[in-house]
């Protein structure tokens, strides 16, 4: 009860506060921290000379942008006398883009709304094809180096970037878009109580397979079992998970 009372005082002074932090969780989140900044700096370095070979793909095939720039909605933690709370604030995501330059949006907008209404009519009218993924498969915005891109989830690399300045964790819920956030049911907010993640829970169980429910529900299994054990866990079974593409398109 004096959590719950806590909680209504912080959202009444702050609206886009989600949640309070469990005080025992405050030195799990400065481990993720430091691991999150050493490994995604080491990772841009790394992986630099395969991201300079996929800008320059972008531009031979569609001169333009080699970075598709989107407002994702996320999450920061903030103080409150002695407690702290997740409070919503949107960031920009990037990706390498993989679509023509100034895409309508509009399609992936309808096929989002169908998918958490879960309407497999209206799905399978927009891909084109009885709809089997969970995910906008039948793309005419994606250009052709888009599409092994995606399938091999580098167009996230440039998202390393947002991980090292803290807009992003390697491991936890997907970035959602805001007209996304927009059509969730009041418990799909739960899975805005942790940084989203380049990586998570999902994305190594069920991929573009399961229906939106099922994927919010694994997010909230992460958030409410998280830990540097399962962290490491989500992180050397991703790898795995991309090599073998399976529900990656």
């Amino acid at each position: 009860m004096q959590n719950e009372a806590l909680a209504n005082l912080i959202h009444k002074s702050d609206p886009d506060a989600l949640c309070l932090v469990a005080d025992s969780r405050y030195g799990y989140y400065t481990i993720k921290r430091i691991l999150d900044v050493v490994i995604s700096f080491f990772l841009l370095v790394f992986l630099l000379p395969i991201m300079i070979v996929i800008a320059l793909l972008i531009v031979v095939y569609s001169p333009g942008p080699i970075f598709f720039i989107q407002e994702r909605v996320g999450v920061k933690r903030h103080f409150y006398k002695e407690h702290t709370y997740w409070k919503k604030e949107n960031f920009k995501c990037y990706k390498f883009r993989t679509m023509k330059v100034n895409s309508d949006p509009s399609i992936h907008q309808a096929y989002v709304k169908a998918l958490i209404e879960n309407d497999e009519i209206e799905m399978a009218a927009l891909q084109g094809a009885p709809d089997q993924p969970r995910k906008l498969v039948n793309d005419p915005r994606i250009i052709a180096p888009g599409k092994l891109l995606r399938k091999l989830s580098l167009d996230e690399l440039p998202q390393l970037w947002n991980v090292l300045i803290g807009d992003m964790s390697l491991i936890g819920p997907r970035p959602a878009i805001p007209y996304e956030v927009e059509l969730y049911k009041p418990w799909h907010l739960r899975r805005l109580e942790a940084q989203p993640g380049i990586t998570g829970l999902q994305q190594i169980t069920a991929r573009s397979s399961a229906d939106f429910d099922r994927q919010v529900q694994f997010d909230i299994d992460y958030i409410d079992n998280q830990s540097i054990w399962l962290d490491m866990k989500i992180i050397l079974k991703t790898p795995l998970a991309v090599i073998s593409t399976k529900g990656a398109y």
